[in-house]
């Protein structure tokens, strides 16, 4: 673990960005809220902040630091959802890994929630996939 302490607090930010690619009937599903388990956009914001505040207990080298804000923005497309993560805090260390976090966990979310519409007659899934996870932005101060 880096040593931070002689760092001061300041405010930082970041923003990542994902993309999951469904099949157009499981994205009118989406959009008709016709998901069996629910609104997979509603439970996948809440997980995107849980998964930022609680970085640490994941990544075994990221600094535990107070969260003060995360949002989430989500796009729909005709075969994709783009989401973006916005993380703040004012601390001694960046948030990046929170923010990428974030938005993997939203992804993943999806996913789980949208699995059975994409399985094959095998049970497989051969055209769903994440893709793009990066940071798109930090700044400091």
């Amino acid at each position: 673990m880096a040593d931070i302490t002689s760092k001061k607090n300041v405010l930082r930010q970041a923003l990542a960005s994902g993309k999951i690619v469904l099949k157009p009937s499981t994205i009118a599903k989406i959009r008709n809220r016709r998901v069996a388990k629910g609104d997979p956009l509603a439970a996948a914001e809440v997980a995107a902040v849980l998964a930022a505040k609680n970085t640490p207990q994941t990544l075994p080298f990221c600094h535990p630091i107070p969260i003060t804000n995360v949002q989430t923005e989500a796009n729909i497309g005709s075969s994709s959802i783009t989401v973006k993560s916005t993380v703040k805090t004012t601390a001694k260390t960046g948030v990046e890994m929170e923010a990428l976090n974030a938005v993997s966990t939203y992804l993943l979310t999806l996913w789980d929630m949208v699995k059975q519409y994409e399985k094959d007659s095998r049970g497989q899934y051969p055209d769903t996939r994440i893709l793009d996870i990066k940071v798109l932005r930090k700044s400091k101060g």
